[in-house]
């Protein structure tokens, strides 16, 4: 089914109620006149029961993806005590008190225990069902009205005191149900459309790294002599090419402070990988900053400068890469390497498209050494070895990938377009549906 006839479907999914009344409520408007109007104590426990020494399923801010309402790709709940964490039950609500605008809620399938950032819901049956309720926290009016009411600057935050003492919407249970069943139908179709995107940008980024990954390592020649690199990970490479180790093509190869200085509220930004977006190194608004002193003490050891290509060498997110274009002053933390390439030996967009590769990718991942978490340390970096075409040879290599590979973001940055306008559509629809902006109950 295309988007356009979707839309077309949920658009006719169900007219204005014939009668309304002022809610009171300035966040939400006009409700349909049969409805009611309550805090949300008055009918939704939000129990703080601590773990009695039990072992159940964890749960974490961490572990629930934004806006889906679904744990993140992957991730099995781990069975654990933890007398710090709270007691959930099936059919419970989990709420992210942490920075409400993300958009973190979970509708528990079974008992367990969560990370105090969580807030627990628990409605009575007799007046909202489960299922309405959660829909009802996912409406934009209530995700607005938790942004609102939150407090902190750097990290906000709300609570049940606060939350708790808001007026929220309560139609008939028959009608919950028919709502409920309702949304369950649309939603699911608009999610498969979502998943069939989703899968198509992979297909895509497979693409894009196997183009890469032939092209640094067998050129683009395909009728050119091969010979043994003698490297087992990197297999055969064209004649002409050679095999060098990083530290002899990379006037410097360094990771960032290991000693990170105070923050400052006015400062020079100290960035780290999650500074890495789509393969471009940018400044963020929540970037941490350090006072100029002590910039100016960093500033000794190494200078990050214009084509340098970063590396992250630490955490879960080890192997992303970017080149740093021109930017105001800035310094990194240890998660990242910087690889200054020699100008005579090898291209910076050349050597970051090699660490982008397929097979180093793979070599990072296999070579990597634990402590708090995954890492790659500077001597084993600097003897990782890169395959190195003559320069001509590599300025074509990096003509031809900065062209295709293009194309190919191009098509994935329309496809994420469509997908971001599907998931405001179904945020949208929700609102509507559970605020009696339509009525759906004859389509259910």
């Amino acid at each position: 089914m295309t988007e356009a006839v979707l839309k077309n479907e949920l658009k006719k999914g169900g007219s204005s109620y014939s009668s309304y009344k002022e809610s009171e409520a300035d966040w939400l408007g006009k409700i349909p006149d049969h409805w009611i109007l309550s805090r949300l104590k008055n009918y939704v426990l939000s129990p703080t029961n601590k773990n009695q020494s039990q072992k159940r399923k964890f749960i974490a801010l961490e572990h629930i993806e934004s806006s889906s309402g679904r744990l993140v790709n992957g991730y099995e709940p781990e069975m654990i005590e933890d007398e710090d964490s709270n007691l959930f039950e099936s059919s419970d609500i989990l709420f992210g008190k942490l920075r409400p605008y993300l958009r973190k809620y979970w509708l528990a399938p079974y008992p367990g225990i969560c990370s105090s950032e969580l807030m627990i819901l628990r409605p009575n049956n007799q007046i909202y069902i489960p299922k309405y309720l959660f829909y009802l926290i996912q409406s934009e009016y209530f995700i607005a009205l938790a942004d609102s009411s939150s407090y902190g600057v750097k990290m906000p935050r709300t609570s049940w005191e606060i939350l708790g003492a808001k007026k929220l919407p309560i139609p008939l249970i028959e009608e919950q149900y028919k709502i409920t069943k309702f949304l369950d139908y649309q939603i699911a179709k608009l999610d498969a459309l979502i998943a069939k995107k989703e899968l198509l940008i992979e297909r895509l980024q497979e693409k894009r790294t196997a183009l890469i990954n032939h092209s640094v390592t067998k050129g683009l020649d395909s009728k050119v002599q091969l010979k043994d690199s003698g490297i087992y990970w990197i297999g055969k490479i064209p004649i002409n090419s050679q095999i060098k180790k990083l530290k002899y093509i990379c006037s410097l190869i360094k990771d960032g402070t290991h000693l990170p200085p105070q923050r400052t509220v006015q400062g020079i930004p100290l960035l780290s990988v999650r500074n890495i977006i789509n393969g471009k190194f940018v400044n963020l608004d929540d970037d941490s900053l350090i006072s100029e002193g002590d910039f100016d003490i960093i500033q000794k050891s190494f200078v990050v400068k214009k084509d340098d290509v970063l590396l992250a060498i630490v955490g879960a997110t080890l192997g992303k890469t970017a080149i740093v274009e021109d930017m105001h002053p800035f310094t990194i933390q240890r998660s990242l390497a910087i690889l200054r390439p020699k100008i005579n030996a090898i291209n910076f967009k050349y050597l970051h498209y090699f660490l982008e590769s397929k097979k180093f990718q793979a070599l990072l991942w296999e070579s990597i050494g634990f402590s708090a978490q995954p890492g790659i340390y500077l001597n084993m970096l600097q003897n990782f070895h890169c395959v190195v075409p003559p320069l001509p040879e590599q300025i074509k290599i990096v003509e031809y990938l900065d062209n295709e590979t293009q194309k190919i973001d191009m098509l994935i940055y329309k496809i994420k377009g469509n997908i971001n306008l599907l998931k405001e559509y179904r945020a949208a629809l929700i609102s509507a549906v559970v605020t009696g902006k339509i009525d759906v109950r004859g389509e259910a």
